[in-house]
């Protein structure tokens, strides 16, 4: 028996099954390698779902934890703080957009960051009602299990969820849906199920993650922000996936020039650690009284460490646009496997946040999830680790740390070809009607 098979067996036996796993029993990784238990190496084209844009224990953020780790571990921000917790919140609201003065918070999740902005708006706008979209991901708690719109596998048998949460349609131009469509999806839910003037707040992905990474059209946004301002709704983008680097820009929603109010980060800020945070303007964020926001662990300082490392290394290496030269090399490969496999109904993303679209007839667009499954199979038996995503399980989506050498990326995209072509058959190229 192998050391992975005998790790499931005691995984099976000691944790519950509705905490899903690949089966990958890591014991080492460096930038964009993993090994497993039994000495196999992988690829990471996950990066442990957008959380390590600086790569796998990057040298100069686990020096700045080992660091910190030598004067505290943890004394609680709300008992005894610290100044660098103090000095990243000025640097995180130097980096938002937006020329007025901000504010940030910490906290241990993205949906903790999600949770806490809901409350900032309801605080700010004595306001109750949160608009969300279809697609959208925000998160497990009760909360953001409410704003996600996706029910398989978030949402099923854990209702029922809190009230006034709504959801309109989010554009999908490869699915039909415009932005004028889902701006006149707005305007029926304003006319038949919530007064503009009930919404504390809308949220949005700039990017739709766990969705299929489905890209909100600039002018959609640019429509949403006239909105708010209109009815006094605050705008919260949730850049929890998007953000600190993976789009080509700090923040994905810079991309359209439109300046939310509010920004929830977690994932790559902390560079493996566990941290996430709310920024977004001051009048806003000093809107809740003392006491009523924060944390046992909000803000723990070998985080922070880790998120002040994370920012160095941002700037320092230029991430940014090499987040953008990643996704063009990506998309570019992509584009190739295109014209060979009409399986492949789509191609979309922004910056280092490619996906695409696994469908049974190009014309139908019929979705595939079990070719979807097949890839990722075929490709982690290779030593490629994928993920998938959308509402239909049918995106691959690829998301390497923004670090990875060009070799490993090369190697790895070789991989997934390989892994399309043992999926498809290896005698023919997909076969569509």
């Amino acid at each position: 028996m192998s050391k992975s098979t005998d790790l499931k067996a005691r995984q099976d036996a000691a944790v519950p099954a509705g905490v899903a796993t690949k089966g990958i029993y890591v014991v080492k990784a460096e930038n964009s390698e993993i090994w497993d238990a039994d000495g196999r190496r992988y690829i990471d084209f996950a990066a442990g779902i957008a959380v390590l844009n600086t790569g796998h224990r990057h040298p100069k953020v686990m020096e700045a934890v080992a660091k910190q780790a030598q004067a505290f571990a943890h004394t609680c921000f709300h008992v005894s703080p610290y100044e660098s917790y103090v000095h990243l919140a000025e640097r995180l609201n130097k980096l938002a957009p937006g020329n007025f003065p901000k504010k940030t918070l910490f906290l241990s999740t993205g949906a903790e960051a999600v949770e806490n902005a809901v409350k900032i708006a309801r605080y700010h706008t004595k306001r109750s009602a949160v608009i969300a979209f279809s697609g959208g991901f925000h998160g497990r708690t009760l909360l953001t299990m409410a704003l996600t719109g996706k029910v398989m596998p978030y949402k099923r048998g854990f209702g029922p969820f809190p009230a006034e949460i709504y959801h309109a349609e989010f554009p999908h131009a490869y699915h039909g849906i415009t932005t004028e469509q889902a701006l006149a999806d707005l305007d029926r839910l304003f006319h038949g199920d919530v007064d503009p003037k009930s919404v504390a707040a809308i949220i949005i992905e700039p990017v739709q993650g766990e969705g299929g990474f489905n890209v909100a059209p600039f002018e959609f946004l640019r429509a949403l922000r006239s909105l708010c301002d209109e009815h006094g709704i605050v705008l919260i983008a949730d850049e929890v996936q998007t953000g600190i680097g993976r789009t080509g820009k700090m923040f994905a929603i810079e991309h359209s020039g439109v300046v939310p109010d509010l920004i929830t980060m977690a994932k790559g800020l902390g560079g493996g650690f566990p941290l996430s945070g709310v920024t977004g303007r001051a009048s806003i964020m000093d809107s809740a009284h003392p006491g009523g926001l924060g944390g046992t662990y909000g803000g723990n300082p070998i985080s922070i460490a880790a998120a002040h490392a994370v920012l160095d290394v941002l700037e320092g290496e230029g991430l940014c646009a090499r987040a953008t030269r990643v996704g063009q090399k990506i998309r570019t490969r992509l584009e190739g496997l295109a014209k060979d496999f009409p399986c492949i109904g789509d191609i979309r993303g922004l910056g280092a946040m490619v996906a695409f679209e696994l469908v049974k007839d190009p014309k139908s667009k019929e979705p595939d999830a079990a070719l979807t499954a097949s890839i990722l199979s075929h490709a982690q038996a290779r030593g490629l680790i994928l993920l998938s995503c959308g509402t239909s399980a049918n995106v691959v989506r690829l998301l390497t740390p923004l670090t990875i050498p060009d070799a490993v990326l090369d190697e790895g995209l070789n991989v997934l070809a390989e892994a399309l072509q043992d999926a498809v058959g290896r005698d023919a190229k997909r076969a569509v009607a």
